[in-house]
């Protein structure tokens, strides 16, 4: 399998550059996997397709704002310095993306905030990427609010003017560097009304790391080496799945994320676990799901691992072929983009 077979030609003008006023009125392609027919709506409409006793499982992740602008000590130089991952058992201390990265060796200090925050590159590691070792006075958090920005996508080259945009309305747990982009669409509106039809919520947790928009730099799909991040599922929320199942309904998944997740903590008969790891899954054609039904995701990047996964579910052609209508449409593609309900 070739990662050329996962190529679609996108005019640039259609990358969603600014998120829409009203989160639900982003439009929404509806795929039947059975058929490959498509219908076009708006994405409040998803509720029509969510039957009482489904379960919608969220991913309640935070995006933090990641992205730090400071200068090295000594020189002045300007660094950047973009949080990916706390390391476990060291405190103060991340598994980052320098830049310069050259200019940042180990034992280089950074300072951001005129010594609000300081840094010190402790170690290299796997793809170039910088631990560092944070130190302050007060609440990290509470600096990283004051001092950080929202580690938006390459793609997007305009500022946030607000930065809740690039969160879910139900967003919880800190810990991402990029937003689980399926879940923007939804206001608290929405999904009173998605539960007052007797549709069940349920939450997990997948912190999204800027491995998302790796490239996939090998000709040959199988031998793409694919990114780790870490996912949780409580035993309230593995019931809830696990009982939609037994009673014959239908377990639909908020993003790519949420499938992930749901996909890597079930069990070969489908039964969902609840606790956490970390997960590297790597889903392409020829993967059989095991718990997700039903998904709502956004339109992907050509060649991307997320384009593969939608493909394994819909099948590539079903898939290549519903992109092509959607370039032909005029759909707004990736992050703040459109929507797609495949079922």
């Amino acid at each position: 399998m070739k990662t050329s077979d996962f190529y679609y030609d996108l005019p640039k003008e259609l990358i969603a550059q600014d998120p829409l006023k009203d989160r639900s009125s982003s439009r929404l392609m509806c795929l039947s996997k059975s058929t490959g027919e498509v219908q076009h709506h708006i994405f409040r409409d998803i509720v029509q397709f969510l039957d009482p006793g489904d379960t919608l499982v969220i991913n309640n992740t935070k995006v933090i704002p990641a992205r730090l602008i400071g200068e090295k000590e000594g020189t002045g130089g300007a660094v950047e310095v973009l949080l990916l991952n706390r390391v476990k058992g060291m405190e103060a201390t991340w598994e980052t993306l320098v830049r310069p990265g050259k200019k940042c060796r180990p034992g280089a200090r950074i300072v951001f905030g005129d010594g609000l925050l300081r840094a010190e590159v402790m170690d290299v590691v796997e793809d170039g990427n910088r631990i560092v070792k944070f130190f302050y006075d007060g609440v990290f958090e509470e600096i990283l609010d004051a001092l950080g920005q929202m580690p938006l996508p390459p793609y997007i080259t305009h500022a946030l003017e607000d930065r809740t945009r690039y969160n879910t309305v139900y967003a919880k747990l800190d810990g991402s560097a990029a937003a689980p982009t399926a879940g923007l669409h939804f206001t608290k509106e929405l999904l009173e009304e998605i539960r007052s039809k007797g549709v069940q919520i349920a939450e997990l947790t997948l912190h999204v790391g800027l491995g998302t928009f790796r490239p996939v730099k090998v000709d040959d799909v199988e031998t793409h080496h694919m990114h780790t991040e870490h996912c949780m599922i409580t035993p309230q929320t593995a019931k809830l799945i696990n009982d939609t199942h037994a009673a014959g309904h239908r377990v639909i998944a908020v993003g790519t994320t949420s499938c992930r997740t749901l996909e890597s903590m079930a069990d070969e008969d489908g039964t969902v676990r609840s606790g956490e790891m970390d997960t590297s899954i790597f889903i392409y054609p020829g993967y059989r799901f095991k718990v997700m039904d039903a998904l709502i995701t956004n339109f992907h990047l050509p060649e991307s691992t997320l384009v593969m996964l939608v493909s394994a579910f819909a099948g590539k052609d079903k898939i290549m072929a519903a992109y092509e209508e959607a370039v032909r449409e005029r759909y707004r593609f990736f992050s703040f983009g459109d929507a797609m309900y495949i079922y």
